[in-house]
């Protein structure tokens, strides 16, 4: 293994380890709290993957969760600061979109490895990411309807190209949970595998793009993401409208049944 290059040391809520072939594994890593996003974490996920694309180094990336979930959603503490806050608001949907647009841009491949829950901006990571390997037991959910916001995070632009746009919208706009064995058999990542078989398959992908042609691997990418580029009016259409979402009565009712782990009432408020 190599030492991990001097661009990502700055980061704090993601853990880093380069490893043989210049594959270099990321772990979100916010394990009390399942790796909920927060302030911090979605501030890096918007930069990271900028900085893999620059750093030489790096032929590959396999991004995973740390302990036994992926990505447990946005930490509500965090939520709470945006729910009607416009200033937030405005910063939260940068970063967001620097998220999908960077993921996007990015010509290093990237695989997940989807180890646990994965939901809200975890899950545009894991599911944005080139190949996405999941624990077959493991539930993911886009989650937004349930906080009561339009799901803007990345579903509206790789979702229908991924499993076809009536199971997008069924699972989009029920926010039901799906798990790894359904979403591999509708096509919404790319194998299921054992749980404990998750990392060892990522990297063992991994090592295999790392160690092929470099120029052909990274132009198959770019020239395949175009299908992505043309689905972002899309995606910026609903990122905006999630934020407006963000400023009226329904995320905030989202966000007090989740704290109060009950029911939200929508239309009551």
């Amino acid at each position: 293994m190599s030492s991990t290059p001097e661009s990502l040391h700055s980061f704090q809520r993601l853990k880093f380890e380069m490893r043989d072939h210049g594959v270099l594994l990321i772990t979100l890593d916010n394990a009390e709290r399942l790796n909920a996003t927060d302030a911090v974490m979605h501030e890096e996920l918007s930069r990271i993957f900028a900085v893999v694309d620059r750093e030489p180094s790096i032929a590959a990336v396999v991004v995973t969760g740390s302990g036994r979930a992926f990505s447990a959603g946005g930490d509500l503490d965090w939520i709470s600061q945006q729910v009607g806050d416009y200033s937030q608001t405005m910063k939260v949907m940068r970063e967001a979109g620097d998220i999908v647009r960077t993921m996007i841009d990015c010509d290093t491949p990237i695989i997940s490895a989807i180890n646990g829950v994965a939901v809200g901006a975890g899950l545009a990571v894991a599911l944005l990411a080139d190949i996405s390997i999941i624990n077959a037991e493991a539930r993911i959910t886009d989650g937004h309807i349930r906080l009561g916001v339009a799901a803007g995070d990345h579903a509206v632009a790789i979702w229908p190209l991924l499993c076809g746009m009536a199971k997008a919208k069924y699972y989009l706009m029920t926010a039901d949970f799906i798990d790894g064995a359904e979403a591999e058999r509708i096509g919404l990542v790319s194998r299921a595998v054992a749980p404990d078989e998750v990392l060892p398959t990522a990297l063992g992908i991994a090592e295999k793009l790392a160690t092929g042609p470099r120029d052909a691997t990274r132009f198959t990418k770019r020239a395949l993401n175009h299908w992505l580029r043309q689905a972002l009016p899309a995606f910026e259409a609903s990122l905006a409208y999630e934020m407006l979402n963000f400023l009226g009565p329904d995320a905030a009712e989202g966000l007090a049944a989740l704290q109060d782990k009950r029911s939200p009432r929508f239309g009551d408020t």
